[in-house]
């Protein structure tokens, strides 16, 4: 199960893997403070992208949109999240104050996507489309 919360709330132990999926440090924390596996800023969104999005609500589908086009073009910044969640639960980590549509919430749904996509077999997929 992948589960989103905001890097300044303590971890627990139902939270398994946890990673920062921001791009930017987390100011005032410490590594060992937010007991994170990895940091993923390679998942993240661009600079750019960020910058446009400003967590402006009505950018919202474009925004997961133009984000889901980046992580497309690289694989390898989210295959370990995928790869750690096949195996147990994975916390997305995020700083910022937006607690709904943030980047961590738009990689979740994007990777949930990936673990369904690859869990369903594809001669059941293509049978099951006749």
């Amino acid at each position: 199960m992948i589960f989103v919360k905001r890097v300044y709330e303590p971890p627990v132990t139902n939270d398994g893997a946890r990673f920062l999926v921001d791009r930017l440090w987390p100011r005032g924390l410490t590594k060992e403070a937010i007991a994170i596996r990895a940091w993923c800023k390679d998942a993240a969104p661009s600079h750019e992208l960020r910058r446009w999005y400003n967590h402006l609500p009505e950018r919202w589908e474009v925004f997961k949109h133009r984000y889901f086009a980046e992580l497309e073009a690289h694989h390898a910044a989210w295959q370990q999240l995928i790869d750690v969640a096949r195996q147990g639960n994975v916390t997305l980590l995020y700083g910022s104050r937006q607690t709904e549509h943030n980047n961590a919430d738009a990689l979740k749904e994007f990777l949930t996507r990936k673990l369904h996509t690859a869990a369903v077999p594809k001669s059941k997929a293509s049978s099951d489309s006749q």
